[in-house]
């Protein structure tokens, strides 16, 4: 909404932004339906996309669908370990987590699992929670009750899985966090790629760490998702890091960083993350359409295409 109001600030002509608030999913559905809409560019939950696509095969409207993810992190024992640890947060805790891009799978080396891990709860048992417009908060709310009963629910299943919960997972006490929607990050350990929290989409702060012990397993691992929107190699090694990249099934691989996004990079997903891109060439290119016209003008009064009649 504020964002509209700037809109408005800077003369921006009225019917370009048009903000809609509403908790009714049908929404999306019935903007995609409409004959009036030529082009659905949507960013949301995959079911929400799902739904969104049946409404659009009604007219055979265009989409670019932005998706879920669960997103991988891969971190080589070869890398520089307080970049990757720092890296490693911004990615799952920026925006208390609730990013499709969120890098929510650790896929961590056994040769440097204790040490790095170990670093890791440690800074992550140090970040303040509280009031988002508090410059002393690292971490904010979440966006909503219901959210939060939905990610504890996840914690309750990784713990019921066999997972081992080493920090946070919990709604914080105290009167400072009455009234708001707070959670306390939370990392487990000993996760297999197979369980519930490895495998959906959480939109929340956990962490999921899974160990590997070779870079086949380690990519193994990483594309063992219905989603595929991004990923991160952590390793000192450029050669390693490129061929790793190229073998990832997702749409973005970011090298020894998480998270930036540029106007000329193209980015969007693959597989259960959705199709098309936004940014770059190739985003602008979604919102034009191809003709071909064809003027005959060959000298002689010769066809350039001979006529069979």
């Amino acid at each position: 909404m504020k964002l509209a109001e700037l809109a408005k600030k800077a003369d921006l002509p009225s019917g370009v932004l048009n903000v809609v608030s509403t908790k009714d999913h049908n929404v999306a559905a019935m903007l995609a339906a409409s004959p009036d809409v030529d082009k659905f560019s949507f960013t949301g939950g995959t079911k929400t996309g799902q739904d969104v696509m049946r409404q659009a095969a009604s007219n055979t409207k265009r989409l670019t669908l932005e998706l879920g993810g669960k997103s991988p992190n891969i971190v080589f024992e070869d890398c520089d370990i307080e970049a990757a640890i720092g890296g490693t947060m911004s990615a799952i805790f920026m925006n208390q987590g609730q990013m499709c891009t969120a890098g929510s799978r650790l896929i961590l080396s056994h040769k440097i699992y204790d040490e790095f891990l170990g670093k890791l709860v440690e800074k992550t048992k140090a970040l303040k929670v509280g009031n988002a417009a508090d410059y002393a908060t690292d971490f904010g709310p979440l966006i909503s009750k219901k959210h939060v009963e939905s990610v504890l629910d996840y914690i309750k299943k990784g713990i019921k899985e066999g997972a081992k919960l080493l920090c946070g997972g919990k709604v914080p006490e105290g009167d400072e966090y009455k009234g708001g929607f707070y959670f306390e990050p939370a990392i487990f350990a000993d996760v297999d790629n197979s369980m519930t929290i490895a495998q959906e989409e959480i939109f929340g702060p956990v962490l999921s760490v899974i160990k590997f012990s070779s870079e086949e397993e380690a990519i193994k691992i990483a594309n063992d998702s219905k989603y595929g929107l991004a990923a991160s190699v952590w390793t000192k090694d450029e050669k390693k890091a490129s061929s790793v990249a190229r073998k990832l099934q997702c749409g973005t691989v970011w090298i020894n960083t998480y998270g930036g996004f540029y106007n000329e990079a193209p980015f969007g997903g693959y597989k259960q993350s959705g199709f098309g891109r936004e940014l770059g060439v190739e985003g602008l290119l979604e919102y034009t359409q191809c003709k071909h016209i064809c003027i005959d003008k060959t000298p002689g009064g010769k066809p350039l295409v001979a006529s069979w009649f």
